[in-house]
């Protein structure tokens, strides 16, 4: 076995000094993140911002009108529909009562046969005094006869007040349009029974807001001029309408109070459209940074923190939206003092 053992030997020596080699000064370089000389920086600072709160809200209008039949009968007509525009003291629809029609005849012949009495009581009183002139009746008789001829006249006038009375009453009939708006709903169609203050439709009165639905814990923390931005009014490519408090209700409902909001561009077409909306409650300390500073990889956020020796380390944040569209909240992954840098690792040969 001596020749192969020196065979092995002889191969040891020779591939020993190629090891040797690989492992001199001329190794293949390493690559490693560096900061490029050019690149925008932003130390981290926590600064004070408004808090926000998510609410719901309605859009509607600051009070709602009830066109109301007055009269019981029979709705004869309506001559709106839902999305219709009324004026103030438009005849919108009309009640009919066919009794009033039958008392109003009634009431229309007592007139007529107490105008006949009149006619008889004058006549009557005509003749009487023409012989008490003459010395056949007396004065007694003279002021019988003048007080049924009264009785007659105010028997006349009596039935026709009763007779105008129904037909005022009749006139009641038509539906008037109490203000000026959009007509939102007419759920009465025409033929239906309606009774006195039935409501044939229902009507905008008012400006427009945005009514916001708060929690009660939100009391004292939403006033009159508490700002407000209309997050679900935003248009693609524009930013969501802002705006603040009007009015706020002091009543407390199924732990909910309300608060109005004159928000600009709101219609009467929108009415009844529910919406989300920000409210601001108060403030707190938070971590801003501009937009530019967040880089998104396979839907994780990170960004570029600046190493003493100018090296980049790419951190994974946790980002939430911030005041603009060019601001991010950052949650979570930095702390005060912290450099950022706005450009991608660039990697160098080293």
């Amino acid at each position: 076995m001596p020749a192969p053992r020196s065979l092995i030997l002889s191969g040891l020596l020779l591939t020993l000094p190629l090891a040797l080699s690989a492992c001199s000064d001329d190794a293949a370089p390493v690559s490693e993140a560096r900061l490029p000389a050019n690149a925008e920086q932003f130390v981290v600072q926590p600064r004070t911002v408004v808090d926000w709160t998510d609410v719901g809200a309605l859009v509607t209008s600051v009070d709602m009108a009830d066109a109301r039949a007055r009269i019981p009968g029979i709705l004869q007509s309506l001559s709106v529909r839902e999305g219709d525009m009324v004026q103030r003291g438009q005849v919108i629809g009309r009640v009919v009562d066919s009794r009033l029609g039958y008392e109003g005849a009634a009431y229309g012949a007592q007139a007529a046969a107490a105008q006949a009495q009149v006619a008889q009581a004058e006549a009557e009183l005509a003749r009487i005094r023409f012989l008490r002139d003459n010395g056949v009746y007396a004065q007694a008789r003279l002021d019988q006869a003048e007080a049924v001829a009264r009785a007659a006249r105010a028997g006349v006038a009596a039935a026709r007040a009763q007779q105008s009375a129904v037909n005022a009453l009749a006139g009641q009939g038509a539906i008037i349009a109490p203000s000026s708006g959009r007509v939102l709903m007419a759920p009465i169609p025409p033929g239906s029974a309606v009774g006195p203050g039935t409501s044939v439709a229902t009507i905008t009165s008012g400006a427009m807001v945005l009514r916001l639905e708060l929690p009660e814990t939100l009391m004292g923390r939403v006033r009159v001029g508490t700002p407000v931005v209309a997050s679900g009014l935003a248009v693609a490519g524009s930013p969501a309408p802002r705006s603040t408090v009007s009015r706020v209700y002091p009543a407390v409902t199924g732990g909910q109070m309300t608060a109005d909001v004159e928000m600009p561009g709101l219609g009467s077409t929108m009415v009844g459209r529910r919406v989300t909306a920000r409210v601001a409650t108060g403030e707190r300390t938070a971590i801003i940074v501009p937009r530019r500073f967040i880089e998104t990889r396979y839907g994780i956020d990170y960004v570029s923190i600046i190493g003493r020796d100018r090296s980049l380390a790419s951190v994974p944040v946790q980002i939430a939206p911030g005041d603009s569209a060019d601001q991010v909240e950052i949650l979570a992954g930095v702390k005060a003092g912290d450099r950022l840098a706005a450009t991608r690792p660039v990697r160098t040969a080293s």
